[in-house]
């Protein structure tokens, strides 16, 4: 349920609010494409600029639009562990498939803090948890060990969306753990390196724009057949850098209004329009692939 490709989908907003017709066109261009799941409210989701009610309204109508026809995996973390247990018990309540728990951010906490907080979820909650460790976002490391002490100790912590950049983490979560373990690349730069030692896919933010590629380069790779997974991730090297041109979700969001797959570019302060200069790269790489005409 929790491999493969899995997109970290924008959210559209339109006139200030979560633009519902959108949101349910992209849930059923996901399920038309192959996506693997679907993960909502994450970093991609823009969910730190959600208002609790907001976070609250997109995982329903996600589950809702999505029917059971995909998992969808709620982005439930947060910096306060009453607020993760809070919106994971939400989550739980409406159908949510599965959980997305980023490590605590701004305060850094030390090793034995991420293993309290994870611990106070998993103990409140039922739903499956994928831990989502990003130094570069939070501002702290969650250690492999720590991970391993926690996928140990709770049967509901399933896997871990890794991000660190460092693809010898895989390796040494599947040592301290097992090679079934659900580590999933949080870089879609990173994600065949990290299927080739192990990780069994990517919570990606290309797969916005190209899922069937995404979903196709990661069914090779789980089948072993690297030479043909790694001629689509030569093929979209590119796209994966320039989405990166600027603070994501900006390119992404940006991309999916140039293709016609949201009404508005809409997006929250601080975050805000991308340059013209990057935003003229970006259209150019677009139309390198066809994406736009």
């Amino acid at each position: 349920m929790f491999t493969g490709s899995i997109v970290a989908l924008i959210t559209p907003f339109k006139d200030g609010s979560i633009d519902r017709k959108s949101l349910k066109n992209l849930i059923d261009f996901h399920v038309k494409k192959g996506t693997d799941a679907i993960v909502v409210a994450g970093t991609t989701g823009e969910s730190a600029t959600l208002t609790y009610p907001e976070h609250e309204e997109l995982i329903a109508l996600a589950v809702e639009y999505a029917d059971k026809r995909i998992p969808i995996i709620a982005g439930t973390g947060a910096n306060a562990t009453h607020e993760a247990i809070a919106l994971t018990k939400y989550a739980e309540k409406v159908g949510a498939d599965g959980s997305l728990q980023i490590v605590p951010y701004y305060n850094k906490p030390t090793q034995e803090g991420i293993y309290q907080h994870f611990k106070a979820i998993a103990e409140e909650t039922n739903i499956p948890l994928i831990l989502y460790n990003i130094p570069s976002r939070t501002g702290v490391d969650m250690l492999p060990e720590t991970f391993a002490r926690l996928y140990a100790d709770f049967p509901n912590i399933i896997g871990l969306k890794e991000a660190t950049g460092n693809v010898a983490r895989v390796s040494e979560q599947i040592a301290l753990t097992n090679p079934d373990v659900i580590i999933l690349s949080g870089d879609d730069a990173l994600t065949l390196p990290m299927m080739a030692v192990g990780a069994k896919g990517v919570i990606s933010v290309a797969n916005n724009l190209i899922p069937e590629e995404l979903a196709q380069m990661c069914r090779l790779a789980l089948e072993g057949n690297f030479t043909e997974a790694r001629k689509i991730h030569d093929k979209y090297w590119k796209l994966f850098k320039t989405l990166f041109i600027e603070t994501n979700p900006i390119p992404v969001k940006t991309a999916a209004y140039m293709m016609g797959l949201i009404d508005d570019i809409e997006m929250r302060l601080p975050l805000y329009y991308m340059s013209e200069e990057h935003k003229k790269q970006l259209e150019e790489t677009l139309k390198e692939y066809g994406l736009i005409s």
